[in-house]
């Protein structure tokens, strides 16, 4: 079987490409550097899937593409909406010309937005907010645009999701946490926020390429199965640390218009989908997926000692900074309100 991963070079895509080394794996980015330190026998594109002649290289032959690129909240609007929609456009449109099985999207439960009720399921509305957002709405609406034309293209809408190799805004947390910080949370932290382990999101990648045609053809939702509030799941990782972290509660209108300041004279790395949402009730329904045969293997606290004891063991190597999951983010004005927790 022949694979093409999208976003090859990216934390989901390096995943993906380390659990199928068995197959045949073309994996497809637009940097060279991002396809450094993965295993397996795989052939690297490098292109932008905006560029349809880019793409017929990379797809050629394949018999699945995994569609994980994707530009993030930190990217320029434009930029967003031209990576997220014309790229996925782009995408679909090249494998249905090369007969590609099945195409499965990567797309995000932020295309419900700010929702009002838990948990979600897969029928509820898409309204999503910012250009993230709604770019990964539209981008949906391509996918019901392909199935109209024949072609089986499942879609995930994952949970946040982390594991070895995730740093990004998780680098600054465990960074916190190994130096022994307070850690505020914006509100009380008795809110439930569902987390993802990576592993679980490629097992459910994995039985979407194996599933039947018509029963994978759909969107599903995919999060941990176990969960807690925000309070109890950090704290059972302030435990396994034993650097003497806990809990500061905040004012969340205060701590968001803070957060929102900063982020608007760029000395801030988090933007409003990360902190917007913070206080509030965030979890999905998988029982769609778990008819299928899925189910979870990590909880919210397990993958986030999985992911802290990743870091630990890596954390000298990081150097480079930047926007993207696989690297640390500069914490700008954050680095200064640590000083004083």
């Amino acid at each position: 079987m022949r694979i093409t991963i999208t976003g090859g070079g990216g934390f989901l895509g390096w995943h993906l490409a380390e659990r199928f080394s068995d197959c045949e794996v073309n994996l497809f980015d637009f940097n060279s550097s991002l396809f450094l330190n993965t295993s397996g026998n795989h052939s690297c594109f490098v292109g932008d899937i905006r560029k349809i002649s880019d793409l017929e290289f990379a797809i050629a032959d394949s018999d699945i593409v995994i569609h994980a690129a994707a530009a993030l909240p930190l990217a320029p609007k434009k930029e967003i909406f031209d990576t997220n929609v014309l790229g996925t456009r782009n995408v679909l449109e090249v494998s249905r010309k090369m007969n590609v099985k099945k195409v499965i999207y990567v797309s995000s439960t932020a295309v419900y937005g700010v929702p009002d009720h838990h948990p979600l399921t897969e029928s509820d509305q898409m309204k999503g907010v910012g250009a993230y957002g709604e770019s990964k709405v539209l981008a949906e609406l391509e996918c019901v645009k392909a199935r109209k034309k024949g072609m089986v293209v499942p879609v995930v809408r994952p949970k946040t999701f982390i594991g070895p190799e995730r740093l990004g805004v998780f680098e600054i947390l465990f960074d916190w946490v190994y130096s022994g910080t307070k850690i505020p949370v914006i509100g009380s932290g008795v809110n439930k926020y569902q987390l993802l382990d990576v592993a679980d999101l490629v097992s459910a990648i994995e039985l979407l390429i194996h599933s039947d045609n018509e029963s994978c053809n759909d969107c599903f939702n995919v999060g941990a199965s176990h969960f807690s509030s925000v309070n109890d799941d950090l704290g059972a990782l302030f435990e396994f640390s034993e650097k003497g972290s806990r809990i500061f509660p905040t004012n969340a209108a205060f701590a968001k218009s803070a957060l929102a300041i900063l982020e608007f004279l760029n000395l801030s790395p988090l933007y409003k989908w990360v902190y917007g949402t913070a206080d509030q009730d965030s979890w999905v329904d998988t029982s769609k997926l778990q008819k299928l045969g899925w189910n979870s293997r990590y909880s919210n606290s397990e993958t986030l000692i999985r992911t802290y004891k990743w870091y630990l063991e890596n954390r000298d190597s990081f150097s480079d900074t930047g926007t993207g999951h696989r690297v640390p983010w500069k914490q700008g004005a954050l680095a200064l309100i640590k000083k004083f927790l």
